[in-house]
């Protein structure tokens, strides 16, 4: 199933003043950045000051991600592995769902974030969610096996990013489900049936998100719809905090692992 959608926000008010916390969260994108020799040393050194007030303002960034997580499959009993998942923010968007699982991991490099996601868990007595300091191109869940993998405003994050693909393909059940949500812009001459983005688009916002390491990707959503059968694969824009005149693009992609394909190619 393919279709378009123009922009979704949720809001929840933030533990101070959302103005306060929009300005702090503003100073630490434009100013702080993220300094360090190594991917782990930028991640900790860009959220640290901001990790407590990371979802009140991104609530209103993120568009899509609600829609992709309360559309998965979850099955009786299933582990879920959410790769880059920050502050747990996600689990809120399945939590009917959550008593049916068995365990879900919430893998994450950066500490400062997976900080805020234990506090969450012990807040909401999730007994069956663990938080993961480990690298989403190498995590394993114990019994080496995974019913859904997620991605959410994550695979732009991470530098190897189809390192982490092949890793959640290997995690992966035959048959199971993974769910994506990001930022991105199209290919010059993407596939028919897929949104075309002009060059203004193409240019401008891999510009603007690299500032913060965050690095837009014509290759994302085709390397997905490649090697995962797609079941859901929605395209649109949506607001950016302050900036009203701004839409920028995203997707949500829902697909399963392909029975006949054992490995993705090199």
């Amino acid at each position: 199933m393919t279709s378009e959608l123009s922009e979704s926000a949720a809001s929840s008010a933030p533990s101070s003043p959302p103005r306060f916390n929009d300005l702090r969260i503003l100073w630490h994108m434009v100013v702080t950045r993220g300094r360090g020799q190594t991917h782990q040393e930028r991640l900790e050194h860009f959220y640290q000051g901001q990790a407590a007030g990371y979802d009140a303002f991104r609530r209103r960034l993120l568009h899509g991600r609600s829609e992709m997580i309360r559309a998965l499959p979850f099955p009786e009993n299933g582990v879920w592995v959410d790769l880059g998942a920050g502050t747990g923010e996600n689990v809120e968007h399945a939590v009917e769902q959550l008593p049916k699982l068995k365990t879900v991991y919430l893998v994450d490099l950066c500490r400062p974030l997976l900080k805020v996601a234990e506090q969450r868990i012990a807040d909401r007595q999730w007994n069956n969610v663990k938080t993961v300091h480990d690298d989403a191109t190498a995590f394993t869940p114990t019994g080496g096996v995974a019913d859904v993998v997620t991605f959410s405003y994550s695979l732009t994050m991470i530098p190897d990013w189809f390192a982490a693909l092949e890793n959640a393909r290997r995690l992966l059940k035959p048959g199971g489900i993974i769910g994506v949500s990001d930022f991105y812009v199209s290919r010059k001459h993407p596939p028919e049936g897929r949104r075309r983005h002009g060059w203004g688009t193409r240019t401008f916002w891999p510009t603007w998100f690299a500032t913060d390491d965050v690095f837009l990707h014509p290759d994302h959503l085709p390397a997905l719809q490649r090697y995962f059968e797609p079941v859901v694969c929605v395209e649109g824009r949506g607001r950016v905090p302050y900036v009203p005149f701004l839409r920028a693009p995203y997707y949500y992609f829902i697909g399963r692992k392909k029975a006949d394909a054992a490995d993705v190619p090199s």
